[in-house]
């Protein structure tokens, strides 16, 4: 960092639980302003200074300021010599719309440069498409926007607590990677910058798809030993993937590939493992998915990776066979049993 920053305002668009974390430690450092579609919910933030529907018990920084209308947003974005960044808190399901809606507003105001930066975690379930193809089909011709994505091993109440957490933030424009890291960097924050968009998309989704499956093994009982097992060969079926679509195999042993698979394959806060331990003693998913408030993405988006794997002639096992357990209805014990009895191989190998 410089330390030669020009004044820099941040928006959050979308209050589930990481868009509000996030805006939480974002008014810690610059001016911030969280938009919630529901005027209720926005009601509910400005009269609480807290989240009671995600993150309930977790008070919000006075600073932080909250809204529903989207003019107040741009109100808010648009002074003169001043750096303007829209946090995008949405899951994959909502990139387009959010994106759709921003190039909306920007048509109507636009901004002379603006950064958006998108925080979700999976494919398009209906395309395949990792989100930042998603955003360019919307925002890539708008002049004066640079995109990048911001990833890593979080849990969104432990950031809101304000408890330590390591980011990175990817995207071709060095100012857009400036800037986030102006935003959000300091006290128990670090964030790391990176250029390989695809490779930090890639481990932010897949990682997802392989605590389903840690989290079958742990409700089977397996014990540690698989769980290692299946973390390691998560992660060079994740870095397989990656390569296949561009990434640098570097970025799976950093913070969005390695971290963030040991994070959401262990934790307890992680809503992907829940699913898988919920699968391995029995439950369907159909139970499980309407007993939670928020999305696991790793049962959304799994079956277009392992489309996307024999697209590219690639060996997904892992992503098979939790495919089988979640949708077509093999027992979870017979899936590990199938894991198991395929043939040896050298560890490099696929």
């Amino acid at each position: 960092m410089t330390g030669t920053h020009r004044p820099l305002r941040v928006a959050v668009l979308g209050a589930g639980s990481w868009g509000t974390a996030l805006a939480a430690a974002s008014a810690r450092n610059q001016p911030t302003l969280l938009w919630a579609r529901d005027p209720a919910m926005a009601a509910s933030l400005v009269a609480s200074q807290e989240n009671t529907r995600y993150l309930a018990g977790v008070p919000l920084p006075d600073t932080l300021a909250f809204t529903s209308d989207l003019d107040a947003v741009f109100d808010h974005l648009d002074l003169p010599d001043t750096d303007a960044l829209i946090i995008l808190g949405v899951p994959v399901v909502g990139m387009a719309g959010a994106c759709r809606m921003l190039a909306d507003a920007l048509a109507r105001r636009p901004l002379a440069a603006l950064s958006v930066v998108w925080t979700c975690k999976g494919f398009d379930a209906d395309t395949g498409r990792l989100p930042h193809a998603v955003a360019a089909d919307v925002l890539g011709g708008m002049p004066g926007v640079s995109t990048g994505v911001l990833s890593g091993p979080s849990f969104a109440r432990e950031v809101a607590q304000g408890l330590p957490v390591a980011l990175t933030v990817a995207s071709s424009s060095a100012d857009l990677r400036e800037q986030v890291t102006h935003a959000l960097h300091g006290g128990a924050i670090r964030v790391y910058a990176s250029d390989d968009v695809v490779g930090v998309e890639v481990g932010g989704a897949v990682k997802n798809i392989m605590a389903i499956a840690c989290g079958i093994g742990d409700g089977l009982g397996m014990g540690a030993n698989a769980r290692a097992a299946l973390i390691t060969r998560g992660l060079a079926e994740m870095t397989r993937l990656g390569v296949a679509l561009g990434a640098q195999a570097d970025t799976f042993s950093g913070l969005t590939g390695l971290g963030d698979l040991i994070l959401t394959a262990t934790g307890d806060l992680s809503r992907n493992r829940r699913v898988g331990l919920e699968i391995g003693r029995g439950a369907s998913l159909d139970a499980i998915l309407a007993d939670m408030t928020q999305v696991a993405e790793g049962a959304r988006c799994a079956p277009a990776v392992l489309a996307l794997g024999r697209r590219h002639g690639l060996q997904m096992p892992i992503t098979e066979a939790v495919c089988a357990v979640l949708f077509d209805r093999v027992p979870p014990a017979l899936a590990v049993t199938r894991l198991l009895a395929r043939d040896p191989r050298a560890e490099g190998a696929v």
